[in-house]
């Protein structure tokens, strides 16, 4: 063999070594892009006695960074419904998405977070029963204020709702006197059997999860949300002195967790 054969085999070997590398670091970057990019789809969902509005705060601050908010307005008129409300939304997504949910929604989303474009799910002062497990049920392991007071009020037909006298202590404590009572007036009445839904799946258990617990919570007991946290493994946040209403309170930290949640999950 020539020279000048063994040196053009020479190059050729080094061209195509040099080729391989290229697209391994071509790879690796395009991995490590992939690994960083959030999740743009927030698909946000209510708890009882109230409605979609007091997320605007959070809805605002999302959309500010760059993404996709939705918002399920459950009717709360059985906990079906409010599923099949929330699996409606999702079906409107482009992609995946985070589910999140606050208070009675954090049962909405354990069970309609089995949705494929789900991938991960945010609980913010929120129930987060197993499956066979009911909302009812578990509240029975840390009692919350509310739950030994007289404020639950119950309509002839059956639905639920805070005593508007007590709202602003019991569910808003820290939000303006003003906003409290329109969200006092301005109810959803829940079915009163929708906090005794059974769990069928919960998607907690193979989607990971992430908690904001609201430190001086007198509708759930904190030590259940930490109790709840706990059991799933979640991301725990707390915030210290923050109400049941943390969601309309304290917009920026609410919606640090969930752009926590669109970063990490996958």
């Amino acid at each position: 063999m020539s020279n000048s054969t063994k040196a053009m085999r020479a190059v050729r070997g080094i061209s195509q070594s040099l080729s391989v590398v290229s697209m391994l670091l071509a790879c690796g970057a395009l991995s490590a892009q992939n690994e960083e990019r959030p999740i743009r789809n927030i698909v946000l969902v209510h708890g009882a006695w109230a409605d979609g509005s007091g997320w605007k705060g959070v809805y605002d601050i999302l959309v500010k960074h760059g993404y996709n908010v939705s918002v399920v307005q459950e009717p709360e008129t059985s906990f079906e419904d409010d599923v099949a409300a929330t699996k409606r939304v999702l079906a409107q997504q482009d992609g995946p998405c985070i589910l999140v949910g606050h208070s009675y929604g954090g049962a909405v989303i354990t069970e309609a977070g089995t949705d494929p474009s789900v991938v991960g799910l945010v609980y913010i002062a929120a129930h987060m029963p197993d499956a066979g497990e009911k909302e009812s049920d578990d509240g029975k392991r840390f009692p919350s204020d509310l739950a030994k007071s007289a404020a639950i009020k119950k309509t002839p037909d059956g639905f639920t709702y805070i005593d508007p006298a007590q709202f602003h202590e019991l569910f808003a404590a820290d939000l303006p006197d003003d906003q409290a009572a329109f969200m006092a007036r301005s109810q959803v009445p829940n079915f009163a059997d929708n906090f005794s839904a059974t769990i069928t799946t919960a998607a907690w258990r193979t989607k990971p999860s992430w908690m904001l617990v609201a430190g001086a919570d007198r509708i759930i007991n904190p030590d259940l949300e930490r109790w709840y946290a706990t059991r799933a493994k979640s991301d725990t946040v707390e915030v210290s002195g923050a109400s049941h209403a943390v969601y309309a309170s304290r917009p920026k930290e609410v919606a640090a967790l969930i752009e926590e949640a669109a970063t990490h999950a996958r």
